[in-house]
């Protein structure tokens, strides 16, 4: 049986909520992956801006379930692909597996900062503790030192840890915010080895609510895998004029090596996405609107 989501679209934002007094969204904390300074809680500010209250969550399936709860947050912020690493697959089978919707998205640019204690001097630094991947992406730079490196669970946590210790043989690598939160020295910025290295996060809501000049939107679809199914389905983006961003294949849980497909889509206005829209409903098997929102930029 074919499904498809043909609600709103999107999120508002928070200037419009505070001037239309909706003041319950403001009183609910957006659920994150990691710890206060984390690289989420950046990402979580660009969008919401710098007064938004956050609720973290030590894992993306702990962030998915509070994300979810209308009585504990107004939905989440959640990475989802990495310029380097590529997609973070489990978080689309979470996404798939929710109820929540794509509200919008942030491209965030991961700097890496050594951070110590005030008054630390790179001659008394001795061990170096990050997640680590932090410390992976660094590795240029770390080499260079005879310093221990030690992986912990995750960057904020690690500079709130240097913070609380006072050590000045320890330093952290993590973001420029957890410094300022942990008031920590940045004693060397970005010292990571790729220079062009963003995040994708997405925007998730309980809800859909309309977002004005809507440009992208994501979807899921299923093919019934004949021949040639999933080549009609991109000629008709193709022919309606829609950029496809992204096309992600994952597999459908119980079937023998069917894949069902994750699709961002990119468009000049609304009714050229209702357009193709219907087209794909009739073209797949199901279908689901994910969420339609605003294609976010690049922040440095």
């Amino acid at each position: 049986m074919k499904k498809e989501n043909t609600k709103g679209q999107g999120i508002r934002s928070k200037s419009e909520i505070q001037l239309s007094g909706d003041k319950a969204h403001l009183q609910q904390p957006i659920a994150i992956q990691g710890y206060e300074g984390s690289f989420h809680q950046v990402a979580a500010r660009l969008f919401y801006g710098n007064d938004v209250e956050i609720l973290p969550c030590a894992t993306f399936v702990d962030l998915i379930r509070e994300a979810s709860s209308k009585k504990r947050t107004n939905g989440g912020v959640m990475a989802i692909e990495n310029s380097i690493a590529g997609s973070i697959m489990p978080n689309y089978n979470l996404l798939q597996k929710s109820n929540l919707y794509v509200a919008g998205e942030v491209y965030l640019q991961i700097n890496q900062n050594l951070l110590v204690n005030p008054g630390v001097k790179l001659e008394d630094i001795k061990e170096v503790h990050s997640h680590p991947m932090a410390l992976q992406q660094c590795l240029g730079y770390l080499t260079k030192f005879p310093w221990k490196l030690i992986e912990t669970e995750d960057t904020a946590l690690s500079a709130k840890h240097v913070h609380q210790r006072k050590s000045k043989h320890v330093a952290a690598i993590a973001s420029e915010l957890a410094a300022q939160l942990f008031q920590l020295k940045m004693i060397t910025p970005k010292i990571h080895d790729v220079k062009d290295n963003y995040t994708r996060f997405l925007i998730l809501q309980q809800q859909e609510t309309e977002v004005k000049n809507a440009n992208k939107a994501s979807i899921n679809f299923h093919t019934d895998h004949s021949q040639g199914s999933l080549a009609k389905v991109l000629a008709l983006i193709a022919k309606e004029g829609i950029n496809l961003s992204k096309l992600q294949s994952f597999p459908i849980a119980g079937s023998k090596f069917n894949y069902g497909f994750h699709a961002d889509l990119e468009f000049e206005g609304l009714e050229q996405f209702n357009n193709v829209k219907k087209k794909l409903s009739a073209a797949t098997k199901y279908m689901r609107v994910l969420g339609v929102y605003k294609k976010g930029k690049y922040n440095y």
